[in-house]
């Protein structure tokens, strides 16, 4: 064999591109990243924070053309997992089809879409479809077909109201500056679609992995690229505060401590209650161990030493909470057999969640938990300052109607005055946003209001500007506070836990809380929760992670929000660009000003005016992906106004000096 010597200049030169590439492609990596949601659609492509957006999904089409499954949220059980910083997995469930969805960035707008489908089971279909849906603005878009079947396609066409059908290579939408084409790994039958969705025309573009049925035991596998680009939008970001308007005062931000969890649960709690200024808290009653005899006095039992242990850490709970100030909202999830018609039930029913209150049983429901409060404050001395059953519009796990929901808040509120109890009864506490008729009865009852200490409602589902305002409009016809009882975003994360180190779970769930401080004015958002269920903080055992427990990004959002200084009055703010979601609050007698601003963009100034005259500085904390609650430069403000940098998908916050 023939030797070769060794050229020095020539390896210094392999070893210098090769780590060149290396760099380039972490750059890249980190700058553009597709944003797959937990249950397999993807949601767009970001370059330098900007979002191409787009959604795609799989669709399974029967024989049955009414019988229509699609993977969407809350629709499946999906699991979610990142395998690497470029590469995201999910595997779902459809009837008796088997999905794993792979999707792996290239870091230059460029996406590889795996989709492998097995079959657990001889099923007759029309289709199954990898789908993509484009925004409204693309019905003006130019629609091409590459290397297709019909020539006529092979150039530029209008792609608004009309349906198209070919066998070709790739399709590519364009619109001024944005492109997005989609490339089946061979040539495949692409087909265009126009349709109503919410009575807005989107065009659908559809790709079959296989037509007609398929066999147990089969596999189908289909790869596709996506790729996208759009000139970055550099013009600045232009806000103006209303200082002249002072709304209802932000508390804090608050925290759910209901104890699931024994081992896991005291190191969250410890370290959220040591690293957040936490305003509100809310607690379990657990009432099915408290009294779970109907003829047995609950107290007498608990004096006695026979409490059970489950009521005995709620309690120790809500008094650990008291104890350092802050105020406590007691729920109840669970009743005891006694005081519901018919079988519990922990699951639905026939789709049914809950269990109806026993009308036979009134008087010793309140008193049941009238001597739980009254215990709560003579052992512990201890005050509940509000009252309510969990999300009793839906029936978790105790359901009501919305006028048996107003007969409650005055027989339980009139007992709880009877007996010397300043408890008041919360109104609400709703599963969502979208249930607000639930609470109208009480709303517009006067024999209610005088028992009625607070609105609230959870932050699940129901974020459009018109539903979140409708509470807001509730809690100021009464003149009491609004909460949020329960924020987040998605109450089937704790199924696919991977999603919490997300950034994209992140940032979705500050703007939102963003977007409430704005519309809905509420004293506080609850944090769902601050115990290892829904975690904000990474290992300690939970989810089975044994990396020493430490924040993400998700609890550096948390703190900065709680850094808000106490009792100021939210004031309108409005900004130019929708991307960027803004919340101000302020006090003008105290001088003390605070801006919320999250960043679903690309990088950029801001230009923020409106501010008083005599204000001179803010300081600057940022959270993103690579920084946790970074305090930045000082802000000069100069005649009401001042100009900073907002980074690329980001949670600024501006306190006044």
């Amino acid at each position: 064999m023939k030797s070769h010597s060794c050229n020095p200049k020539r390896s210094v030169f392999i070893i210098l591109t090769a780590v060149i590439l290396m760099l380039t492609t972490a750059v890249n990596n980190a700058f553009c990243q597709a944003q797959l949601e937990p249950w397999g659609n993807i949601t767009g492509i970001r370059n330098h924070g900007q979002l191409f957006d787009f959604e795609s999904g799989i669709k399974v089409v029967s024989t049955d053309p009414k019988h229509v499954s699609t993977t969407a949220k809350e629709k499946q059980q999906p699991h979610y997992r990142r395998i690497a910083d470029d590469e995201q997995e999910v595997t779902t469930w459809i009837d008796n089809l088997l999905f794993k969805e792979n999707v792996k960035d290239d870091g230059t707008g460029k996406i590889k879409v795996t989709i492998q489908m097995t079959a657990h089971k001889d099923t007759v279909l029309q289709g199954v479809y990898f789908f993509v849906t484009l925004p409204e603005s693309f019905l003006n878009s130019n629609l091409r077909y590459d290397d297709g079947n019909k020539p006529e396609l092979n150039h530029l066409v209008k792609a608004a109201g009309v349906e198209y059908d070919d066998n070709a290579r790739q399709i590519e939408f364009e619109l001024d500056d944005r492109k997005l084409s989609v490339q089946p790994d061979e040539k495949s039958l692409i087909m265009v679609r126009t349709m109503l969705v919410n009575n807005r025309k989107q065009i659908f573009l559809y790709i079959p992995l296989k037509l007609g049925g398929i066999t147990n035991g089969e596999v189908v596998e289909k790869q596709f690229s996506i790729k996208t680009s759009a000139d970055i939008d550099k013009t600045p970001v232009l806000l103006t505060l209303n200082t002249s308007q002072q709304g209802r005062a932000f508390d804090g931000l608050g925290g759910n401590f209901r104890l699931q969890n024994p081992k896991t649960d005291p190191q969250v709690i410890d370290y959220c209650l040591q690293n957040l200024r936490v305003a509100q808290g809310r607690v379990e009653m657990p009432w099915s161990f408290w009294q779970p005899e109907l003829n047995t006095d609950p107290t007498v039992a608990a004096t006695s030493g026979g409490i059970h242990p489950a009521v005995k850490k709620a309690m120790e709970m809500a008094h650990h909470l008291d104890s350092i100030g802050i105020p406590v909202i007691l729920s109840a999830w669970f009743p005891p057999d006694w005081a519901a018609e018919g079988k519990l039930n922990f699951r639905p029913v026939n789709g049914v969640w809950g269990n109806k209150l026993n009308k036979n049983n009134m008087d010793a429901i309140y008193k049941s938990i009238a001597d739980y409060i009254i215990y709560l404050k003579n052992k512990y001395g201890t005050e509940v300052k509000l009252f309510s059953f969990n999300e009793s519009d839906l029936g978790i796990n105790i359901k009501v109607t919305a006028q048996e929901h107003d007969d409650f808040i005055k027989g339980c509120g009139a007992y709880f005055a009877a007996h010397g109890l300043k408890t008041k009864m919360l109104l609400g506490d709703n599963s969502d946003a979208t249930t607000y008729q639930f609470i109208y009865p009480a709303l517009n009852d006067p024999d209610a209001r005088q028992y009625i200490g607070g609105v609230s409602f959870h932050s699940w589902r129901g974020w459009d500007n018109v539903t979140l305002k409708k509470w807001a409009d509730a809690a100021n016809q009464l003149g009491v506070p609004l909460l949020v009882g329960e924020g987040s975003i998605d109450a089937a994360a704790y199924s696919y836990p991977d999603i919490f180190q997300e950034q994209n779970y992140a940032l979705q769930e500050i703007n939102l809380y963003t977007r409430l401080l704005a519309i809905c004015q509420p004293a506080s958002i609850l944090q769902w929760q601050l115990t290892a269920d829904y975690s904000p903080l990474i290992g300690g055992g939970i989810f089975g992670n044994t990396e020493p427990l430490h924040p993400g990004q998700r609890f550096w959002n948390l703190k900065q929000l709680s850094i808000t200084p106490k009792g100021l009055f939210a004031m309108p703010i409005t900004g130019n660009k929708p991307v960027v979601s803004c919340a101000a609050l302020g006090d003008n007698t105290k001088g003390v000003y605070a801006v919320h601003l999250v960043n679903n963009g690309a990088t950029g100034k801001v230009i923020l005016t409106g501010l008083p005259v005599r204000l001179k500085r803010f300081d600057i904390y940022i959270t993103s992906k690579e920084l946790n609650m970074k305090k930045g430069h000082l802000l000069r403000v100069n005649n009401g106004s001042v100009t900073f940098e907002l980074p690329a998908t980001s949670y600024v916050t501006l306190i006044s000096g």
